[in-house]
């Protein structure tokens, strides 16, 4: 192909003009992460005819989602080192095909064991894919490139989950749960070849093969995938009173020891944590977290009100939810823009306020709350989370050298990852037990001495016993189906509180953070 430049002036009137060839390459490593990253969520709103179709049980259904996270999180760290020895343009090449034949057997999958062990592959190899991109925008793009490139790539990464539901619920609507997998087939096809022949960013150091860290990487597989599976059954199980999760439990104690020694003592660790001992990787990354709690949380939490108290189906859900996703892609420009002409402690201060402003409004929450009421809240977390997004991309690895980046970007990754897994764990965990204790205060309040709730017990009975029921027993499971609701709205509120404190702390660290220095350009630009 030409190595026409992507400049509107000649290339020699611009030194940071960048080659066409490089450009298409990295355009199809960025749709690569978009199909890895929206297949987290893209089953999330249609697992109900995946479980009818496979005939799996209730418990078993959850798996699909499971087995994929805890897959990719291994992975994604891996993926650093993995890049160095094989090179950017055959690890990518291979995850994308990889993800693509993946994908072909879920599709095929006639029963729930099948599709969990296609899952788990499926997210395995396409975990390869996030942090390859994140490293090719800081090492390919000049500094002064990156207010358009940081915003493709931090649209990409909150946009994905976010309209998942929404992609998957019209995708299972209009046709099968068959096809929540075969849409990847054919840009999966495309993203593969246009891997394998336009990208050119690096050459393989095919020697560090040589002193691989075996017993690292099965301790980082063991932390990672035990963690990840702690955090995913927990909240349903009773956490450690329940003996497979104090099982994996010790695994993951295990796997972390065994992981951490080996980080700090193999010559060519299989994770590279001096990463960490970079300001502001380590202030990046520790905000990629919290973000991930807030990105994949409301992911979460949206539907699940939507679904159990307004009792939506999944294009419903999915229709309420495309607000956020549509205020994240017209945000993105307006991000980049203000990253290149702000301190980017204001624009992350702008952002986590808006965020926790969103989650505040949710603290009023109703059962009776629908599109209208969730439109404002909902914008709010679009816009916010692209203003978050672009600053903490540039922030963690902007200033790093063009060396550190490959190791340094799958951590940063790992950052948002753990965030959503540790989020929804605690979010969970919260709505349960503050279920159970506004049910408790809110029954001491419906007896026969509040005369309000023998009135409408009394208006029930009576309209239940006209309609041929029986009246006394029909209208007392009417109330305590009201009482189970209201405290599962109050739930939901409580959460919504945690997290605007959360984003109302994190506003105010931004601003205690030093201003980064700009980053040298990488060499050759």
């Amino acid at each position: 192909m030409s190595d026409t430049t992507f400049s509107p002036a000649h290339a020699g009137a611009d030194p940071e003009a960048m080659p066409v060839r490089r450009i298409i390459a990295f355009l199809a490593m960025v749709f690569g992460m978009f199909m890895a990253i929206l297949d987290i969520q893209i089953v999330s709103a249609s697992l109900a005819e995946i479980q009818a179709g496979l005939g799996a049980g209730r418990d078993e259904i959850a798996w699909v989602q499971t087995s994929y996270l805890i897959a990719e999180v291994i992975m994604i760290p891996l993926s650093g080192i993995l890049a160095r020895i094989l090179s950017t343009r055959v690890l990518f090449t291979v995850s994308a095909a990889g993800f693509t034949l993946a994908s072909m057997l879920c599709a095929t999958a006639t029963n729930i064991d099948q599709m969990i062990v296609y899952r788990a592959i499926q997210g395995f190899i396409g975990g390869g894919m996030i942090p390859s991109v994140f490293a090719a925008a800081f090492t390919i793009f000049p500094p002064s490139k990156r207010p358009i490139v940081s915003p493709m790539i931090g649209l990409v990464a909150t946009l994905a989950p976010t309209i998942g539901p929404t992609v998957g619920g019209y995708i299972s609507d209009a046709m099968s749960w068959h096809w929540l997998f075969l849409v990847n087939v054919i840009p999966g096809i495309g993203v593969s070849i246009a891997a394998w022949t336009l990208i050119d960013f690096d050459e393989p150091e095919r020697d560090l093969a040589k002193t691989f860290d075996w017993w690292g990487l099965l301790g980082m597989a063991a932390f990672l995938g035990a963690l990840e599976y702690v955090l995913e059954e927990g909240p349903a199980n009773d956490w450690l009173s329940d003996r497979t999760i104090a099982s994996f439990a010790v695994i993951m104690t295990a796997g972390a020891i065994l992981f951490f020694y080996r980080a700090f003592r193999a010559k060519v660790p299989v994770v590279d944590l001096k990463a960490f001992t970079d300001i502001n990787f380590a202030f990046g990354s520790l905000f990629s977290f919290v973000l991930g709690v807030g990105l994949y949380g409301l992911t979460y939490i949206y539907p699940l009100y939507l679904g159990s108290v307004r009792g939506y189906d999944a294009l419903m859900i999915g229709e309420t939810m495309f607000v956020s996703g549509l205020a994240m892609f017209l945000t993105a420009p307006v991000a980049g823009a203000l990253s290149a002409r702000i301190d980017l402690r204001v624009m992350l201060m702008i952002g986590f306020v808006g965020f926790g402003a969103g989650t505040w409004l949710m603290t009023d929450i109703t059962a009776d709350w629908d599109y209208y009421e969730l439109l404002l809240p909902q914008i709010l977390r679009g816009v916010s989370l692209m203003l978050c997004m672009v600053p903490i991309n540039n922030l963690a690895l902007g200033t790093l050298p063009p060396e550190r980046i490959k190791n340094a970007s799958g951590l940063f990754n790992l950052t948002r990852n753990l965030g959503g897994a540790v989020g929804l764990a605690v979010i969970n965990t919260m709505l349960t037990s503050r279920d159970d204790f506004h049910y408790a205060r809110l029954a001491e309040a419906v007896t026969w001495a509040n005369r309000t709730a023998v009135d409408m017990l009394d208006d029930l009975t009576r309209n239940f016993t006209a309609d041929g029921l029986s009246g006394a027993d029909a209208a007392l499971n009417q109330v305590t189906g009201m009482v189970r609701q209201q405290a599962w709205v109050m739930s939901f509120a409580d959460v919504f509180w945690v997290l605007t404190l959360l984003f109302a702390g994190l506003a105010i660290a931004a601003m205690m953070m030093k201003k980064p220095e700009a980053a040298a350009a990488p060499a050759g630009h």
